[in-house]
């Protein structure tokens, strides 16, 4: 039987832009175990996988931090997937040491419980001082004010423990009386934090070319009998850590362009078959980057933002769909080599050119 090259699927629902499907916790997940089972490849990011202690492992899935997906969708970097990351654990000086205990005894729980392979933890040498903003647009992002003590940390797990990925713990200001932390919890806002949390693996991804991802630090809030089932997954604990230790796992290495050659089995960004991304949120770096390639784009009108950027807008042949489930339809279909045309009741007559 003809052995077909993997098909692969990039699965985008950007950070901190208020998505209706994968923007709370952890809530897009069953997108990515529906899209898992139609491709032979899945690749995505944290924002996708996260669900604070809830996480699913899927074989075929790749973690691959926002800044990483970005670059690959250029062609800077290629994935080289592995059964096993050796993970660095980075806590912010400004945690309080009972959140420091908690955050210490999930990263013990996940070595115990799950097995995983974990580095002598490393606390910066001065606060990150991380502040939350919002842009006009109403997306979330943020500062820090100490990065270079982040990177000093980073840099001590890489050389000194030997770290194959990286996974920060920063302290976030507890904001419990604030409007957009209220909507977000009953599902109708954007995640505060996921634009700060952004910028914070951004920066460690684009220093050193690992895998990192992060999980904020915050005391727990009180309980609210309003609250949405797709924030709740972040209520259920002390930390959000065991997502990212999961990911970071076996998240795939970032192999630069000059080096591909010499290393085997490493994936690269022309052998996305398609990307599925919400219909308004297509002016993002991976997404521009794609629209240059064979891979079909197919764009979720379901799928709401506070972003206005549609397909239409930038140019971008893209194929429109309603929901995910018909998104599933169109990548089995593609999948099989049927045009979508050939499942509608009535086909055009081809035409003279």
């Amino acid at each position: 039987m003809l052995k077909l090259r993997p098909y692969t699927v990039v699965l985008i629902i950007p950070t901190g832009i208020g998505a209706s499907i994968g923007g709370y916790a952890g809530d897009a997940l069953p997108v990515a175990r529906a899209i898992a089972q139609t491709c032979d490849i899945l690749i995505t990011h944290p924002n996708v996988l996260n669900g604070a202690q809830l996480y699913w492992s899927l074989p075929n899935a790749l973690y691959v931090e926002g800044y990483a997906l970005d670059k690959f969708a250029q062609g800077w970097y290629g994935l080289q997937p592995v059964h096993q990351n050796r993970v660095g654990l980075i806590l912010d000086q400004a945690i309080e040491p009972e959140l420091q205990l908690r955050h210490l005894q999930a990263a013990d729980a996940t070595r115990a419980t799950l097995g995983l392979n974990l580095t002598d933890y490393i606390v910066t040498d001065s606060p990150l001082g991380v502040e939350l903003r919002q842009s006009d647009s109403g997306a979330s992002w943020g500062t820090i004010a100490n990065p270079d003590s982040l990177l000093r940390a980073a840099d001590t797990l890489i050389t000194k423990a030997k770290a194959e990925a990286i996974a920060v713990v920063a302290r976030f200001p507890d904001d419990e009386g604030s409007t957009a932390l209220q909507e977000y919890r009953h599902g109708q806002g954007v995640d505060p934090l996921a634009g700060a949390e952004a910028v914070i693996s951004h920066l460690i991804v684009k220093t050193f070319q690992i895998p990192c991802a992060h999980a904020p630090a915050l005391l727990p809030l009180p309980l609210d009998p309003n609250l949405s089932p797709r924030s709740a997954a972040e209520e259920i604990g002390y930390t959000f850590l065991p997502c990212v230790l999961v990911g970071l796992s076996r998240a795939p290495q970032l192999v630069r362009v000059k080096e591909g050659l010499a290393v085997p089995n490493t994936i690269w960004a022309k052998q996305v078959d398609a990307v599925v991304v919400p219909g308004t949120a297509c002016g993002g770096s991976a997404v521009m980057s794609f629209s240059q390639t064979k891979a079909q784009i197919i764009a979720v009108r379901e799928n709401k933002t506070q972003m206005q950027v549609s397909p239409e807008k930038l140019g971008i042949k893209a194929l429109e769909v309603n929901s995910y489930l018909e998104a599933l339809g169109v990548l089995v279909a593609h999948r099989a080599g049927i045009s979508p045309e050939a499942l509608k009741p009535e086909i055009l007559s081809i035409r003279h050119l």
